[in-house]
């Protein structure tokens, strides 16, 4: 297990949602905050929230980001390729 640091998760969360913009922060509890917007409609079509623990090991942040990108892909919307880089 590699632990990632908040930036390296906030960095990989991005990336896991091209074409879409995922705007993802740290909230003063240590929790990682997403939020997922169709930019051609400016809308929301995602939000989520994972615990320090689970962001920061890889494989449950890989985890966490893969069912979300399904839960997405579940209701129509299309996302590029990506899979999980250490």
């Amino acid at each position: 297990m590699t632990a990632l640091r908040t930036n390296e998760a906030l960095l990989i969360a991005h990336r896991a949602f091209q074409p879409l913009q995922c705007i993802a922060w740290a909230t003063d509890s240590g929790e990682l905050s997403l939020t997922v917007i169709d930019r051609t409609t400016a809308s929301v079509v995602g939000r989520s929230r994972m615990s320090r623990t689970d962001y920061a090991d890889t494989e449950h942040l890989g985890n966490a980001l893969n069912e979300a990108r399904r839960q997405l892909t579940d209701e129509g919307i299309r996302l590029g390729p990506w899979h999980m880089v250490e």
